[in-house]
C-alpha cells in the first residue's frame, strides 16, 4: 500500500475547509465503519477530516473510499497487518506498540500539517485512545471522545471510575442487585465483563478506560460523541451531571439506513454462492449466524449452536471465519453434514447484503454494537449471545429494555446448551404472541433510527449544532 498517496490524498481539498479536525481510532475492526460513516457526517458540514490509525487496520480495508475532504495518514504498530494474538499478553503488546509509535506520529503530524497550511482545529479519538487526547493537549488543540459503545456502557464505566469505585470493589457476582444512581438496578451478569476487576492488576482496556475517565472528570463540563440515538437511550445520555452525552448515531454505513431491500449494487462485491440461496428461501424464515471477527468461538459453543439449529429445523445462513491458521473451524463439528442439508455455513460474506434480505427472520449474534445498531436499523430481531466486555450489558438492553430480542441463558455449568439455542431461535422466528410483539418493537426502533438520522432527525441536530459550536467556534492551530 502506497502510504505517500494516502497522507497527502485530497489534502489540495482540506485547505478550502472552514475547519479541519483529525479523527484517531484504535485499530481494531469494530472501529472502522462507525469513524468512516462519522467522517463523512462532517464533511457533508464543510469540515475537512484526516482519519488516522495504524497500517494495520488499514490492511483490512480492500478499498478506501474516495470522498472529497477526507484524508488518510496511516502509521505503523510495529506490526502492520501481521499480528497475531495468541494471549491476553499479546495484545497488551500490541497496544503498547500502538500507543508509543502513534503518539510521535500524531504528535509530528498536528505539527507538519500546520507547517504546510493544512492546520487540525479540534482532534477526536475513540475507545481506549486517551492517549491521543494527552498529545492534543500537550499543543494546546481542543480534543473530544468518540464513545463508539452505548451510552449505557458509559455511564457504568463513569461510575466504576469515580463516585462508585469503592462500591464497585465491594460487589462480586454473588451480589443480586447493583443499584447506581438514577438507574434501574442491574445483575452482576448485565455489567461489561471488566467492572468488576481490581483496577491495579487489571489489563490494559481497563486501565485505559480508567484514564479516561479520569480525565474526563478534570474537565470543565466535558463533551462525549456517542453512537447512539435520543430515542434510544434517551435518559442515559442525559443522566450524568459534569459529563455532556451527545447522541449522534447510529454511525452504520447508509445502506442499513435505507428503506429500499438490498441491492447486488449496493457494494462492489456480492457472493454468487451465498445469495442465490438467501434468494430462494420464504421471507423471515433464515437464520443468520455471525460472531465478530476477533473472537474465535469456542469448539463447545460451536457445537452447541450446531445441535440447536438442528433441534430448531429451519433454515440458516452460519458466518465461520478461519481460524488463525487458516483452519475450516467448522471441519470440527460433529454434526457439519446434517447441518449443511438444513442450512449454509460460509466464511466470507457482506452482512449489509444479509441483514437486508428478506428471507432473513432472525440474527443470532455476540452483540457486538456495531452489529446491534446495524440489526435495529435493518428491522432485524436478534437472539443475544454475548461473549464478553459491552457485549453483555448489550444484550440487557436488546431483551429488557428495548424488547427487540431475546437472550440465552447461561446453564448452571458456565456453558449455553442446544435447546437454549432452540428455545430462543423458536421465539424469534415462531407465530407466538411473544415473538409478534418482539417483531413490532424491531420495527419501532427501526423507524426511529432511520428518524435520527434524517436532515432534522435528532442525531443530525445534535451533530451540527456540536459541529458549529466546537469545531467551527475554534481558532486554528
Amino acid at each position: 500500500m502506497d502510504t505517500s498517496l494516502l497522507t497527502t490524498q485530497n489534502m489540495k481539498n482540506l485547505k478550502n475547509e472552514k475547519s479541519h479536525v483529525l479523527i484517531a481510532l484504535f485499530p481494531g475492526q469494530g472501529q472502522i465503519n462507525p469513524c468512516l460513516h462519522f467522517s463523512k457526517q462532517l464533511i457533508n458540514l464543510g469540515i475537512g477530516v484526516t482519519l488516522t490509525t495504524s497500517l494495520s487496520t488499514f490492511s483490512k480495508i480492500k478499498k478506501l473510499p474516495n470522498v472529497e475532504g477526507l484524508s488518510f495518514a496511516p502509521f505503523s504498530d510495529g506490526y502492520d497487518g501481521k499480528f497475531q494474538l495468541s494471549s491476553v499478553d499479546d495484545f497488551h503488546m500490541f497496544y503498547s506498540s500502538v500507543k508509543s509509535r502513534g503518539s510521535k506520529f500524531i504528535f509530528n503530524l498536528i505539527q507538519s500539517n500546520a507547517k504546510n497550511g493544512t492546520p487540525f482545529s479540534h482532534v477526536i479519538y475513540t475507545i481506549i485512545m486517551e492517549w491521543v487526547g494527552l498529545v492534543a493537549k500537550k499543543i494546546n488543540i481542543p480534543s473530544t471522545l468518540f464513545w463508539i459503545q452505548p451510552a449505557t456502557v458509559f455511564y457504568i464505566y463513569y461510575y466504576r471510575f469515580t463516585d462508585y469505585s469503592d462500591y464497585f470493589k465491594k460487589c462480586d457476582a454473588k451480589d443480586k442487585i447493583i443499584e447506581l444512581p438514577r438507574f434501574p438496578p442491574l445483575s452482576p451478569i448485565d455489567f461489561p465483563s471488566f467492572v468488576f476487576d481490581d483496577v491495579e492488576s487489571s489489563n490494559w482496556a481497563v486501565q485505559s478506560v480508567k484514564r479516561q475517565i479520569e480525565m474526563l472528570s478534570s474537565e470543565e463540563n466535558p463533551r462525549v460523541l456517542v453512537n447512539t440515538f435520543d430515542d434510544l437511550e434517551f435518559d442515559t445520555l442525559r443522566i450524568l451531571k459534569h459529563v455532556t452525552m451527545v447522541g449522534i448515531g447510529p454511525s452504520i454505513p447508509s445502506t442499513f439506513l435505507d428503506d429500499n431491500t438490498f441491492r447486488a449494487d449496493m457494494i462492489e462485491i456480492s457472493s454468487k454462492n451465498y445469495m442465490d440461496w438467501l434468494n430462494s428461501k420464504d421471507k423471515g424464515s433464515v437464520i443468520y449466524i455471525a460472531f465478530e471477527s476477533y473472537s474465535e468461538i469456542s469448539s463447545q459453543l460451536m457445537e452447541e449452536i450446531g445441535h440447536g439449529l438442528l433441534k430448531c429445523g429451519r433454515p440458516f445462513l452460519w458466518v465461520i471465519r478461519e481460524g488463525q491458521d487458516e483452519d475450516k473451524m467448522e471441519d470440527k463439528l460433529s454434526c457439519k453434514d446434517e447441518l449443511e442439508k438444513q442450512g449454509k455455513i460460509v466464511s466470507w460474506w457482506s452482512q449489509v447484503e444479509v441483514l437486508k434480505h428478506p428471507s432473513v427472520g432472525c440474527f443470532l449474534t455476540h452483540c457486538e454494537w456495531n452489529s446491534t445498531l446495524e440489526s435495529i436499523a435493518s428491522k432485524v430481531p436478534i437472539v443475544a449471545c454475548p461473549l464478553w466486555n459491552d457485549q453483555v450489558c448489550n444484550a440487557k438492553l436488546i431483551q429488557d429494555v428495548w424488547k427487540n430480542g431475546v437472550r440465552v441463558n447461561v446453564s448452571e455449568g458456565g456453558a449455553v446448551e442446544r435447546d437454549e439455542f432452540n428455545r430462543c431461535i423458536t421465539i424469534m422466528m415462531g407465530d407466538g404472541e411473544e415473538g409478534e410483539e418482539l417483531r413490532r418493537n424491531v420495527k419501532k426502533w427501526s423507524d426511529l433510527a432511520k428518524e435520527a438520522m434524517k436532515e432534522n432527525g435528532t442525531s443530525s441536530v445534535n451533530l451540527k449544532a456540536f459541529a458549529n459550536e466546537i469545531l467551527l467556534g475554534h481558532n486554528e492551530y
